[in-house]
């Protein structure tokens, strides 16, 4: 009798060890390598290409963040002026190398003012500095073209609420707005181009090995 409860819990054992261990062999069989360590974000990149490459995600957003991220998309000016500063033009330069790099990219410059003085001599002072800035970007080798200076938005969004003189206030901002026309939104893998021509003029730019040290 105690042989045969001892070959019972034996026989058991053995299953469930022979069960565990073919569960064990089909989920490696039939899943992905890697899988038990995906924590579910492994595919934001794809999802991300597919939305932009899809329209469902607007692609200038990104550029629009890197825009702003990579140089200062604003410039100041002084009281009732539409003239650059030494800081103004050091600024605008800065966003000429920056939009150089991406020929297929077009742009919007705001212009805005402070409080002081009458709407509608405001819009239009916002609108001369957008004008004087996009004069800057041509000159520096910017395809006119792909430069806008739309009617200002005046005094209607100040950064500082005040009714007094606010350097701030009297500022123009540039931002990304799309593509040119002539070329056909920039999908289908294009993109990526864009991106990878940046990182290897990057790369060739910061280089200073000679062919000795190399």
């Amino acid at each position: 009798m105690k042989y045969i409860i001892t070959a019972a819990v034996a026989a058991a054992t053995l299953s469930a060890c022979s069960s565990g261990d073919r569960q064990i062999a089909g989920a490696s069989f039939f899943t992905e390598a890697g899988s038990a360590l995906d924590a579910g974000d492994f595919g934001e990149a794809t999802m991300n290409n597919r939305l932009v490459q899809t329209g469902a995600q607007d692609y200038t957003i990104n550029l629009a963040r890197r825009f702003a991220a990579d140089v200062n998309s604003t410039v100041n000016f002084e009281f009732n002026s539409t003239a650059l500063d030494a800081d103004a033009r050091s600024t605008l330069m800065k966003q000429a190398d920056w939009i150089r790099q991406f020929p297929e990219v077009r742009f919007k410059v705001y212009g805005h003012t402070d409080l002081v003085g009458s709407q509608a001599y405001n819009r239009s002072l916002g609108l001369r500095r957008a004008q004087t800035v996009v004069a800057f970007l041509a000159s520096q080798g910017i395809d006119r073209s792909r430069l806008e200076a739309v009617v200002s938005f005046g005094e209607t969004q100040p950064l500082v609420v005040t009714d007094g003189r606010e350097r701030r206030n009297r500022r123009t901002v540039t931002e990304v707005t799309g593509f040119v026309e002539s070329d056909p939104m920039v999908l289908n893998g294009k993109y990526a181009e864009i991106i990878f021509r940046d990182y290897v003029n990057s790369a060739a730019q910061g280089s200073t090995a000679t062919e000795g040290q190399l």
